[in-house]
């Protein structure tokens, strides 16, 4: 790891304050109560979930910018829609117009998280989902490999490497 990028880590304090403030957030979305005995538990449980969180997946190994992870949304659910319209356009036509196959996409998402998120993401985009990693390459299946498959899902990864830490190549 270089210098640069120890430097852009967050430090352990921070790094337990963001995922606590978030685990706290959370909690308060799905138990909306203000009842002391609510708000214990509720503290309780998020000191445990930032233990466990920072022991599972420690500060080093990436951070999420949650600004940017919240800006991806419109263009996740847009995707989703697209890939749904895009699926049925393509059964109702007569000519059921595919050219299924397989591609292979080299990504600079380290293996982990990054890349999992990565291939969760654009499982909804049209006509793709990922079906398995050969020597670190994400394999997908397209119904339709005439179309700029590989060139679609680097945009992709950019758009997430700015709400991820991690690097790009395909800039």
């Amino acid at each position: 790891m270089t210098a640069q990028a120890l430097r852009a880590l967050p430090s352990p304090r921070a790094a337990a304050l963001g995922r606590a403030f978030t685990l706290a957030l959370i909690w308060l979305l799905l138990m909306p109560s203000a009842k002391p005995g609510d708000l214990a538990v509720g503290a309780f449980a998020v000191v445990a979930a930032t233990l466990v969180s920072l022991r599972l997946y420690a500060p080093a190994a990436g951070s999420i910018h949650l600004r940017s992870l919240l800006a991806l949304m419109p263009h996740f659910i847009w995707q989703s829609v697209l890939a749904g319209f895009d699926v049925a356009r393509r059964a109702f036509d007569p000519r059921l117009p595919l050219q299924p196959g397989f591609v292979m996409c080299p990504l600079d998402f380290p293996e982990g998280i990054a890349r999992n998120t990565f291939a969760t993401i654009t499982s909804m985009m049209p006509g793709t989902v990922p079906c398995g990693e050969i020597d670190g390459v994400l394999e997908y299946h397209c119904l339709d490999i005439r179309e700029p498959v590989v060139e679609s899902l680097w945009a992709e990864e950019r758009r997430l490497a700015r709400a991820l830490t991690a690097g790009r190549r395909h800039g």
